[in-house]
C-alpha cells in the first residue's frame, strides 16, 4: 500500500451563510459519522503501517482501526510521497488525523494539535558496528543522514549550540528504514532514528548498533488539526481513555514490541545463517505440511528452528529427537514412526501444533490463540491450563498471552504449583519458547517478503510486438 497517492479530499466544511436561519453546521465528528469514513495519514514503516502476511498491520493502523470501528466508519489511510508533508496536509484539513508514529515537540505544537501520549521513545545515533562507535556528536567523521521534517533535525540544531561542528544532511523521499539500510550497507556513516524503530529493524540489520541517545524520553501521539471544534479531538481522548483503562493499548504494545525487548546478536546471526544454509534443504516440507493444516509455513519453520534449528539428527537429554523434538509418546500418537526423518517429523510437528490451537477456546483471537498454543506445545495443555487459572486469581485475563505469559513462572514456584492440578513446570522455558518464535517468524516474514520484492524487480519487462 506504500506510494498511494493523496486523494483530492478536503473535510467539509460548513459556513453559516449557506444554512438557513440559525440551524448549527454539524461538527467535524458528525460530518465524519455522515461521510463513513475517516481519514488517516501515516507512513510505511515497522512501528506504524505495512502490508503483513494478513493484511494492512502496524501499531499505528491497529489504533487508528479500533479508533474507526469504535466511530462506527470506514478507515482510508494515505500515505504521502514525503514524511514532511505530513503535518503541512493536517493543517491543511486533507485528513481528520496523522498517525505517524510522530514525537511531540515545541515547535510541531505551534501547528497541530497532539492527543494523548500512548508511547514514549529515544532518539539514537545509530552506526555499524565494526565501523568505530562514536561516544558524542564530537566523534562523528563522515555522512550524518535524517529524514527531513522528522523530530531528528529539531534535536541536531538544538545540539549545534553545544557542538558548533555538527553537520548532518536531511533526506527528503526517506523512511528512517531506508537510512539504518544505508548505514549497514555503508553508503552512510550514521543516521538517527527512535529507539522503537532500531528495535525492530536491528533483528533484521543486526550490525546495527546505537551509539548513543540524542535526547529523553520523547512522546509519541496523533495529531489534529487546530480548531475550536473539539468533537473529533474528543473522541479521540475518550478513545485513548478506554484502551489504557482496559489493557487494549498494553497489549498492542506487546504484540509489536514485547518479544523483541532483548536483543541477540550471536543468536540472530546463527539464524540468519542457518535460513541460507539450512531452511531450503526443508522449505517444500514445511510449506507442504503446513498447506495440508492451515498453517502459515513461516510459523512452522520458526516453532521447527527453535526446537532442533533444523537439525533432523537433534536429541535432547530427555529423549525428544528429530527437527520438531517430538516425544516418543507422541509420535506414536501422530502415527510417526521414525522421529529422525524429516518428512514425518515436520508433518507430525504439524499436526501437533494443529491440535494445540484446536485446544484454545475458538472464543480468544488471534495472535493470542497461537500464542497460547504455542506455549502449550512446550509446556504441555494441562500446565498451559493451570497458568491460565493462575492467571484468573491474580485478576488477570486469561485469554491474553500478555497476561498468560506473567503467571507462567509461577508454575515453579511451590507456593503457586500446589494450588494448580498438574503441579510442577519449568514455566519460564515457555515464555522465552513462544517469544522465541515471535521473533523467528518476524525474521523469516521479512526474508521471504525481500525475496519476492527482489524476484519482481528481476521479472522481465513484457512488451507486445508492434504491428507490421
Amino acid at each position: 500500500m506504500a506510494g498511494l497517492a493523496i486523494a483530492s479530499f478536503t473535510l467539509l466544511v460548513i459556513s453559516g451563510l449557506a444554512l438557513a436561519g440559525c440551524s448549527k453546521p454539524p461538527t467535524l465528528l458528525e460530518q465524519v459519522r455522515q461521510q463513513n469514513e475517516l481519514v488517516v495519514l501515516t507512513r510505511n514503516s515497522p512501528t506504524t503501517y505495512y502490508e503483513g502476511p494478513e493484511g494492512p498491520a502496524g501499531l499505528e493502523y491497529d489504533l487508528v482501526k479500533r479508533f474507526s470501528e469504535s466511530l462506527g466508519v470506514e478507515l482510508r489511510i494515505v500515505v504521502p510521497e514525503n514524511f514532511n508533508d505530513i503535518l503541512p496536509l493536517v493543517v491543511r484539513g486533507d485528513a481528520h488525523l496523522a498517525a505517524a508514529g510522530l514525537t511531540v515537540t515545541d515547535r510541531r505544537r505551534e501547528q497541530v494539535r497532539f492527543g494523548p501520549v500512548y508511547q514514549e521513545v529515544t532518539q539514537e545515533l545509530v552506526y555499524r558496528y565494526g565501523s568505530g562507535q562514536p561516544d558524542s556528536p564530537d566523534d562523528l567523521k563522515g555522512i550524518l543522514e535524517i529524514v527531513a521534517g522528522s523530530s531528528h533535525a529539531e534535536r541536531l540544531h538544538e545540539l549545534q549550540g553545544e557542538y558548533p561542528d555538527l553537520t548532518w544532511q536531511e533526506v527528503e523521499n526517506a523512511e528512517s528504514e531506508e537510512l539504518l539500510i544505508n548505514v549497514w550497507q555503508q553508503l552512510i556513516d550514521y543516521t538517527v532514528v527512535d529507539s522503537n524503530e532500531l528495535t525492530i529493524n536491528r533483528r533484521y540489520y543486526p550490525e546495527l548498533r546505537p551509539a548513543f541517545t540524542l535526547s529523553p524520553p520523547e512522546q509519541l501521539a496523533w495529531a489534529f488539526a487546530r480548531s475550536d471544534d473539539d468533537s473529533l479531538y474528543n473522541a479521540a481522548v475518550a478513545f485513548f481513555e478506554k484502551i489504557k483503562s482496559d489493557g487494549t493499548l498494553e497489549q498492542l504494545i506487546e504484540r509489536y514490541y514485547g518479544h523483541i525487548t532483548e536483543f541477540d546478536y550471536v543468536g540472530t546471526r546463527k539464524y540468519q545463517a542457518h535460513i541460507e544454509q539450512r531452511l531450503p534443504a526443508y522449505r517444500e516440507l514445511f510449506r507442504e505440511a503446513a498447506a495440508e493444516h492451515g498453517l502459515d509455513w513461516r510459523l512452522l519453520a520458526a516453532v521447527g528452528y527453535q526446537e532442533s534449528h533444523w537439525n533432523p539428527e537433534a536429541v535432547s537429554p530427555t529423549g525428544v529427537r528429530g527437527i520438531m523434538m517430538l516425544t516418543h509418546a507422541a509420535a506414536k500418537d501422530l502415527g510417526i514412526t521414525d522421529r529422525m526423518d524429516p518428512a514425518q517429523s515436520i508433518h507430525g510437528g504439524a499436526r501437533y501444533l494443529t491440535n494445540m490451537i484446536n485446544n484454545i477456546p475458538e472464543r480468544i483471537p488471534e495472535p493470542d490463540r497461537t500464542w497460547l498454543a504455542l506455549a502449550s506445545y512446550n509446556v504441555g495443555f494441562g500446565h498451559l491450563e493451570d497458568a491460565r487459572v493462575l492467571t484468573q486469581k491474580n485478576k488477570g485475563d486469561y485469554d491474553k498471552w500478555i497476561d498468560v505469559k506473567q503467571n507462567l513462572p509461577l508454575l515453579s514456584q511451590k507456593k503457586w504449583f500446589q494450588q494448580t492440578r498438574y503441579g510442577y513446570a519449568r514455566g519460564r522455558e515457555p515464555v522465552r519458547y513462544v517469544e522465541n518464535i515471535r521473533s523467528y517468524y518476524d525474521i523469516l516474514v521479512w526474508y521471504t517478503e525481500r525475496e519476492l520484492a527482489e524476484a519482481e524487480k528481476a521479472r522481465p519487462v513484457q512488451f507486445d510486438s508492434p504491428a507490421l
